[in-house]
C-alpha cells in the first residue's frame, strides 16, 4: 500500500509556472507507476502526464505537451509535475496517482490516490 500527498498548488497568473509534488509513503516507491490527473467540478477526471516505474517512459496529454514535465525522484520518494506557461484552462484540482499494474491514461485503472492541490490560474 502508498499513501500519496501532493502539494505547490496554488494561484497564479497566466503565463507563469508552478511546480506541484506528490509524496509517497513507504520503501517500495519504485515498484509503482504514478500518474497526474486533473479535474474540475463537474467533469470527468483528465488524464494529464505519467511516468514509468522507472522514470525512462513518459506520456503526457496533448493539452500539456510542451508545457509540462512530468519526473520523480527515487531518494525522495517523490513525483513532480513542472508546469510553465499556465493558462486559465489549466485550472482544476490535481490528483496524484499509483499503481503496481498499470501507466496509462484510464484513471478508473489507478489503485491509489492523493487528496488533490487546487491549481488556479487567472488571465
Amino acid at each position: 500500500q502508498v499513501h500519496l500527498v501532493e502539494s505547490g498548488g496554488g494561484l497564479v497568473q497566466g503565463g507563469g509556472s508552478l511546480r506541484l509534488s506528490c509524496a509517497a509513503s513507504g520503501r517500495t516507491f519504485s515498484t509503482y507507476a504514478m500518474a497526474w490527473f486533473r479535474q474540475v467540478p463537474g467533469k470527468e477526471r483528465e488524464f494529464v502526464a505519467s511516468i514509468s516505474r522507472s522514470g525512462e517512459t513518459t506520456d503526457s496529454a496533448d493539452s500539456v505537451k510542451g508545457r509540462f514535465t512530468i519526473s520523480r525522484d527515487g531518494a525522495k520518494n517523490t513525483m513532480y509535475l513542472q508546469m510553465h506557461s499556465l493558462k486559465p484552462e489549466d485550472t482544476a484540482a490535481y490528483y496524484c496517482a499509483a499503481d503496481q499494474d498499470y501507466n496509462g491514461r484510464y484513471s478508473r485503472a489507478y489503485e491509489y490516490w492523493g487528496q488533490g492541490t487546487q491549481v488556479t490560474v487567472s488571465s
